[in-house]
């Protein structure tokens, strides 16, 4: 089995995947530091880490493949979310009956909410400045 890549994104992050046959390694790399690190130690919290993993263990396939994950921008919550759409996305081209079960759960969807934007005279995006009537 060749390399397969796919790209997933959630507000700013954006997430490229690398996936291959192995062991159930998942590593995840940021463009600001050059090492590869493992997934645990990237993402503390454990909802971060059952982001990432719930497509494999959806389909079963937490020790089949290993994957390689470039990550910038947005934060971590929003990186979580694009590997976790990359991955969705890798396994359906490898087995499109696994689009069975992961569109149900919503996996293959790409969520469109992003940060709206400042606007002119106005303190945020919808904060406006303290009106004084005196």
């Amino acid at each position: 089995m060749e390399i397969i890549h796919k790209i997933g994104r959630r507000k700013t992050a954006v997430a490229r995947v690398y996936l291959s046959e192995g062991k159930g390694n998942i590593v995840v790399k940021n463009k600001k530091n050059s090492n590869y690190k493992d997934f645990k130690e990237y993402f503390t919290t454990s909802t971060l880490q059952y982001k990432v993993n719930q497509p494999l263990m959806l389909t079963d396939n937490e020790t089949s493949y290993d994957i390689k994950v470039s990550v910038f921008g947005g934060g971590i919550t929003g990186q979580a979310e694009a590997i976790r759409l990359a991955i969705s996305r890798a396994l359906c081209e490898i087995d499109p009956d696994h689009r069975i079960i992961l569109k149900p759960e919503g996996l293959l969807t790409r969520d469109p909410r992003m940060v709206e934007r400042k606007k002119f005279g106005q303190k945020k995006a919808r904060k406006k400045f303290q009106f004084s009537k005196r």
